[in-house]
């Protein structure tokens, strides 16, 4: 059975709860969408915002959309020891009892007591990719990947939903170390 999946690498982003995103950019102000993401209804966003911790300041950062019910930063490892916060791997949407930030946007700042995570790697997959793959919601799997710096990575959760697209998806450090690029075909290993 072909258990072959695409990868894609995440850099640093934040998603925004409305009201985060009303101080941030102004009351009532709506996302400007500049591209859609793999995700069915995920995109990426013009709006950008600074991340300030302890220790330092990353510019840029990127906004995703749609509006979440709570602010997420996702960063690398490196970039937690940029800001001075603890690196705590989490799956999205687990924010509790991790550090928090401040954010600054173009018309006020948040600060927030919670909410930097480094992303889990994690599988996306259709319901239909769930039963292919002889997998379900919430599975922890082995992937391999192909190349000259060939790793396989452990502990990754499968994530199974009726409107997700397939794909795997690790950090940009996870993936540069292992010689992968968007798209390229990992292998699910079944023990």
């Amino acid at each position: 059975m072909d258990l072959k999946l695409p990868i894609a690498l995440s850099n640093r982003h934040i998603h925004l709860s409305k009201k985060d995103l009303d101080t941030l950019f102004g009351e009532g102000y709506e996302l400007t969408k500049t591209k859609d993401l793999s995700q069915p209804g995920q995109f990426a966003c013009e709006e950008k915002v600074d991340i300030q911790g302890p220790k330092g300041v990353i510019k840029g950062v990127r906004v995703l959309g749609p509006v979440r019910g709570d602010t997420q930063i996702e960063v690398s490892i490196s970039d937690a020891f940029k800001l001075g916060v603890d690196p705590v791997i989490r799956n999205s949407g687990d924010i509790e009892g991790t550090p928090g930030v401040k954010v600054i946007g173009p018309k006020d700042e948040v600060d927030l007591d919670k909410g930097v995570i480094v992303a889990a790697r994690h599988i996306h997959m259709h319901t239909s990719d769930g039963e292919r793959f002889n997998v379900k919601d919430g599975d922890i799997v082995k992937v391999k990947t192909k190349g000259i710096r060939s790793v396989i990575f452990e502990n990754v959760l499968v994530r199974v939903k009726g409107d997700y697209a397939l794909e795997m998806h690790v950090d940009i450090e996870e993936g540069n170390a292992a010689g992968v690029k968007n798209g390229d075909l990992v292998e699910l290993i079944k023990e």
